[in-house]
């Protein structure tokens, strides 16, 4: 009777584990299977559908837009001269203060350490632009042109009989481009101010450099 009890316990002893072992072996399945589902749901993309997409996407104002544009312009466009022009007769012969205002501005710039910004042009190409003008200035003419629009103002209030515009072009070369021309001027019989009558070419150092250059 002894030896069936040992036996028995034995037998129960060696079962158990086995049991222990058939209850874990579901569990890490269950495991294995929740590993597996987290890692497919890591792995799958994830797919916008088209209204999502078009939500997503970064909006363009239409400021910004513009503002993009008019930088690219701006960067495509050219300087803005101005100019006074008459005929060559009042320009550079009879407006006795011209020689002196222009003689006084580029001594300006030159202590200022700037580059000259104005020059006497001879037959202007730029009047093919403003036929209105042309026709009611006397050829040949002369215009002073600049850069700077105040400067060009003040000379329209100091000079008489001059026409005021402006035009836009890409260079200075292009902005001064002419017609150059020699002219002269007789000497007065009587002359009674008391400044010296203009000299002969005076206006040469105020002339673009191309002039004496085409000669």
């Amino acid at each position: 009777m002894a030896q069936a009890t040992s036996v028995a316990r034995v037998n129960v002893a060696c079962a158990a584990p086995a049991s222990s072992g058939a209850a874990a072996r579901p569990q890490r399945q269950e495991a294995s299977l929740v590993a597996s589902w987290r890692k497919a749901r890591v792995a799958r993309p994830v797919v916008l559908s088209a209204s999502a997409q078009v939500q997503a996407a970064p909006r363009v104002s239409a400021r910004s837009v513009a503002v993009k544009a008019s930088a690219a312009s701006a960067d495509n466009a050219g300087t803005n001269y101005h100019f006074l022009v008459a005929n060559a007769t009042f320009m550079l012969d009879e407006e006795e203060h011209f020689q002196e205002q222009l003689k006084e501005r580029l001594r300006w710039l030159e202590e200022k350490g700037m580059e000259q910004n104005f020059w006497l042009v001879f037959e202007p190409k730029f009047l093919d632009e403003f036929p209105e003008v042309a026709k009611r200035v006397k050829r040949p003419a002369v215009a002073l042109v600049s850069t700077d629009a105040t400067w060009i103002t003040f000379m329209k209030l100091r000079l008489d009989r001059v026409l005021k515009g402006e035009f836009e072009a890409s260079s200075d070369d292009d902005a001064t481009e002419g017609k150059p021309f020699d002219i002269s001027f007789p000497k007065p019989a009587n002359w009674v101010a008391p400044y010296p009558k203009y000299q002969p070419d005076w206006w040469k150092p105020y002339a673009p450099a191309k002039y004496a250059k085409a000669k």
